[in-house]
């Protein structure tokens, strides 16, 4: 609850829509450059915050009816074959990384890095839930895609498409 609640208070805090920056408590330095890469890296995290609404109705079996999280299904296409947790990955680049690229200033670096990993732990804590919920089939999943590191997840992709094409199988670290 206290993680939650310190998540809570950053990501307002960092919000791209930046309460600090609009008040003008803080003025940060401005670069035409990296404003525009915010906001491309803010449209990039939303996109994966928003899989699971969109990939589990359509591929998880969800019943009729239910909201995305009643999942009956492990979805281990799209978005869902690079990364393990899209949502949590668009999380931290669509508040944290992104508001640093929009309002540089150092204040974002550094509430940026714990809002990060209460993401990343958080992650962490839906998988337990996720192997009691899909058991053996999550774990041979976790061997083959990574939490959310997408660099990896597409060079693991792209070793599997690879090798089914040649008819062999390597596993990558």
């Amino acid at each position: 609850m206290l993680w939650m609640t310190a998540l809570t208070i950053l990501c307002i805090i960092c919000f791209p829509v930046n309460p600090l920056v609009l008040t003008g408590v803080l003025e940060p330095d401005f670069c035409l450059a990296s404003f525009i890469t915010g906001w491309v890296v803010w449209a990039i995290g939303m996109v994966l915050v928003m899989a699971p609404i969109v990939m589990f109705p359509r591929r998880g079996g969800v019943p009729k009816g239910k909201a995305f999280v009643h999942t009956t299904q492990l979805v281990d296409t799209g978005i869902y074959a690079i990364v393990r947790h899209p949502q949590y990955l668009g999380g931290i680049l669509s508040i944290f990384v992104a508001t640093l690229l929009l309002y540089p200033h150092w204040l974002f670096a550094v509430l940026g890095i714990p809002g990060a990993v209460i993401l990343y732990w958080s992650s962490k804590e839906e998988e337990e839930r996720l192997i009691e919920r899909f058991g053996n089939d999550y774990r041979a999943y976790m061997q083959r895609v990574p939490r959310i590191n997408a660099i990896l997840g597409v060079i693991r992709l792209m070793n599997r498409r690879s090798q089914r094409s040649q008819g062999t199988w390597r596993t990558w670290a």
